[in-house]
């Protein structure tokens, strides 16, 4: 992506339009390139795409970008966020999609370096910082599992987790609040394990220290956590996400340096019938300027997964209509809700 504004670019404001693509393998390892050394941020490594011309929609850009930089023509692209992003000599917005369909063998037709790499290793790579939350989106699946507040029936819980597992849930934030810490301590194992047996990552709702003691995936604060933070809790290692309901909220999970977020309640939900439901047109202003990944919560399935992608979200997120539902929850069949025309 060049580092210079030219004729005919798009931009939003003052901001330079630019789209740019999480290239999936069938095999989960993604694309990207690095930039050249004599540019600005040369030898970073970067999600591929570039500037959007005034007069193209950006998946038209995004079509014309990566087959001038790779070679490939893409047959289905799918949003992942919007990221606006300050550097000190310019604004960008990048509009950032996954292509998972296209015809050709991606290569470096500008001279550019290119590499596959697992998802695991676009945390240990430098990118632009416009590039970050891309790179923690990309290793995040579309759905995620709020669990409902346990019965005190531990072996009906885990079995209803597993079966969610079995439709495809591969990220669950294990939520309990009415439980003691040694009840819930317990059942953060037993849950864990289940986790872990199906390849699916576990944020623990409770005391961050908690998700460190045991090995989980990553902790989740609630509003009440959030608020008190003034620093990150956790290391990099581990996944940081917080629930968020206002842009103060998102603002401070910001600054803290939360992963990414989940925004509620979109619709009206029963596990908070007295909460004022945003509404998609409220959801998507919050998302707009967080420059953090989102999940919708809050009164939303599997069902609603396009409209949350047209609000800005990553993804979906819930209770009821996860835990109890009979949905799969994977991204490819995420995914086959959305028709993009390309």
């Amino acid at each position: 992506m060049s580092a210079q504004v030219s004729a005919g670019c798009s931009t939003d404001g003052d901001r330079l339009q630019v789209v740019a693509a999480v290239i999936r393998r069938d095999d989960g390892r993604i694309l990207i390139s690095r930039r050249p050394a004599h540019v600005d941020q040369g030898d970073l490594w970067e999600f591929p795409g570039g500037k959007r011309d005034a007069d193209e929609a950006p998946v038209q850009a995004l079509v014309r970008e990566l087959h001038e930089e790779l070679g490939i023509d893409v047959l289905r692209a799918i949003p992942l966020l919007r990221v606006p992003h300050d550097y000190a000599t310019r604004r960008v917005l990048l509009d950032v999609f996954v292509v998972d369909r296209w015809h050709g063998d991606a290569h470096g037709r500008e001279g550019q370096a290119i590499r596959w790499v697992t998802p695991g290793t676009l945390a240990t790579l430098p990118f632009p910082a416009a590039n970050l939350p891309i790179a923690i989106a990309a290793r995040l699946p579309r759905a995620c599992v709020v669990t409902p507040e346990p019965t005190g029936d531990t072996e009906a819980f885990i079995a209803a987790l597993e079966a969610c597992l079995a439709r495809g849930a591969r990220l669950v934030q294990l939520r309990a609040p009415a439980l003691p810490p040694h009840a819930y301590r317990t059942l953060a194992v037993a849950a864990l394990a289940c986790c872990r047996a199906r390849d699916a990552q576990l944020l623990l709702n409770a005391d961050p220290a908690l998700a460190v003691e045991l090995g989980a995936d990553g902790a989740h604060l609630n509003g009440q956590r959030l608020a008190r933070m003034s620093a990150r809790p956790v290391s990099r290692a581990l996944w940081l996400s917080a629930s968020c309901h206002s842009a103060d909220e998102l603002a401070q999970a910001r600054r803290i340096g939360v992963d990414f977020a989940f925004v509620s309640p979109v619709l009206a939900t029963a596990s908070h019938p007295t909460a004022a439901p945003l509404g998609w047109p409220a959801l998507a202003a919050l998302v707009a300027p967080s420059a953090l990944p989102v999940y919708a919560l809050g009164g939303v399935g599997p069902a609603q997964f396009a409209a949350a992608l047209a609000a800005g979200c990553i993804g979906v997120a819930g209770i009821g209509a996860f835990w109890r539902g009979d949905v799969a929850l994977d991204d490819a069949a995420l995914s086959a809700r959305y028709s993009p025309q390309i």
